[in-house]
């Protein structure tokens, strides 16, 4: 008897409806597993005949052959376990299987029949709602994340049991409901950390809500202590909270990498990704040999700190720059081509020598050969991709002992959202959301400066060797502090400004 059911497969961060095809004949006995499964896939015919065993069912001794269709793509995972194990039993005529084409099935099995959590469960759900199943039947702890999907039917169940009195006797499986607009309202807000508890640093906590305006990348140079590391983390508190739209992308790509909490339907606040500094090319931009999301996707819609960044390795550091310019990194292999979405803001800290210190601190031991050679870490084109360089100087004791608050996170953001919504209108009919990722049409267009601002920003470019990216740079970041001052116009002392967060283009950094 031949019985088809329905899995599915993730290829980037989408998925495909994989029909699982299982044919029981009783012209001999024997085991036939086919459809490119890998190894973790062959190997679910030993667990399914434990679990099937322990909750009183088997596999028939006769020669059972399943395929996964369409042949010619690759399966991996765990994921078919609980597929293939209600196939066979309905293949057998072991249970009945009247519906069982309405539903996506998906787990993976413990050998006492019980189900194990899976990965890329939302665009699963999402592929099944658009193909018009009834429903989709997962381990429990998935079902929270699958259930943020609408006009779909999310069933949970603990153990295969559950599943197969679920079609052999009608049995109900637990329905799990979400209101998706009420949770993601609820934990919109729901922050850590707060630039209230920054003191001092006046300086830099402006070139942040720069940054948070405009969506800039920057880099922070300062000493060991002086709080770089601290400001980077409170970035995500004045960042214009996720849209629901941007919010389900981001859920998507930490579904399919295997990073949703079992509690966790949908992700409320921009993700703040901080890898170490040993970190491979491939885990920062995705990659492997069945492609997975590397740290930039995983930053998609939030923020990837680098601290430290002249320790990461030069080769990590440079397969950064397409995927800063596209916001996309594409995986190419001979037989597919994956993209994945990177559009990030870039958070990076630096030391200002290898000793820790500014060039000018009376504790700086280090060379003017050692602190060219740790400038050279970081390339040119590189730092030409990093809109704002801010130096983050030590705090006085007078500061720290100091009593009163700083600015709340809360006001910092109420700016940061005036000067995003201004730029939203001002960019409504391109696809284009923040001053950032404009190109030089635009920067044309909305950009333009009177003579003083001109002869200002001339001076500068002939002054500090300035290449063509920085000079767009600053453009860019110029129309921000326009725009946080609600400025139609971009005028001198934002371009001022401007050029003042181009640290590590002047002074004593080009030794």
């Amino acid at each position: 008897m031949l019985i088809k059911v329905y899995g599915s497969a993730i290829h980037g961060v989408a998925a495909q409806t994989i029909t699982i095809e299982v044919n029981v004949d009783t012209g001999g006995v024997g085991y036939h597993l086919v459809g490119l499964p890998d190894n973790a896939i062959k190997e679910s015919s030993y667990r399914i005949s434990a679990a099937l065993k322990n909750v009183g069912y088997k596999i028939p001794g006769k020669k059972i052959t399943i395929n996964m269709a369409p042949a010619d793509l690759r399966k991996e995972g765990s994921a078919y376990d609980l597929s293939i194990a209600i196939g066979i039993l309905a293949a057998s005529d072991q249970i009945l299987a009247e519906n069982i084409q309405d539903y996506i099935i998906m787990g993976e099995l413990s050998l006492d029949g019980s189900l194990q959590p899976i990965k890329g469960v939302l665009p699963i759900a999402i592929q099944a709602r658009e193909e018009g199943f009834k429903g989709i039947i997962l381990p429990k702890q998935n079902t929270r994340e699958a259930a943020i999907v609408n006009n779909l039917d999310v069933y949970a169940a603990e153990n295969i049991k559950e599943v197969i009195e679920f079609f052999n006797e009608g049995k109900p499986l637990e329905k799990v409901e979400i209101d998706t607009r009420k949770e993601f309202q609820e934990k919109i807000n729901n922050f850590p950390f707060d630039f209230s508890e920054v003191k001092g640093q006046e300086a830099a906590k402006r070139a942040m809500e720069v940054a948070a305006a405009g969506g800039h990348n920057i880099i922070l140079i300062g000493p060991p202590g002086s709080g770089k590391t601290m400001l980077a983390k409170r970035i995500p508190s004045i960042l214009p909270p996720l849209t629901l739209k941007e919010a389900l992308e981001t859920t998507k790509i930490h579904s399919v990498a295997g990073k949703m909490g079992t509690n966790t339907s949908l992700m409320t606040i921009r993700p703040f990704r901080n890898p170490h500094h040993t970190i491979s090319d491939v885990a920062l931009v995705g990659g492997g040999g069945y492609p997975q999301p590397g740290e930039i996707s995983l930053a998609h819609n939030g923020v990837l700190f680098l601290d430290e960044m002249p320790e990461f390795k030069r080769t990590v550091l440079e397969v950064m720059r397409q995927p800063l310019e596209d916001r996309e990194v594409t995986i190419s292999r001979a037989r597919f081509t994956v993209n994945y979405p990177a559009s990030f803001m870039l958070v990076a800290s630096m030391n200002p020598s290898p000793s820790g210190y500014f060039p000018d601190d009376p504790n700086n031991t280090s060379s003017t050969y050692e602190m060219q050679r740790y400038m050279n870490k970081l390339s040119g084109p590189l730092l030409d991709r990093i809109d704002i360089h801010i130096e983050v100087q030590k705090v006085e004791f007078e500061q720290l002992a100091e009593k009163r608050k700083g600015e709340k996170s809360e006001d910092i953001r109420k700016r940061v959202l005036k000067a995003r919504e201004i730029q939203q209108e001002r960019y409504k009919d391109l696809k284009i959301s923040y001053n950032a990722q404009i190109g030089p049409k635009e920067i044309e267009k909305y950009c333009e400066l009177d003579q003083t601002s001109f002869d200002l920003i001339k001076m500068a470019m002939e002054k500090l060797n300035l290449s063509a990216r920085a000079y767009d740079r600053i453009l860019k970041v110029a129309r921000t502090i326009a725009d946080l001052e609600e400025s139609e116009n971009v005028l001198s002392h934002h371009v001022s400004e401007a050029i003042q967060y181009r640290s590590l283009d002047r002074e004593f950094w080009n030794v």
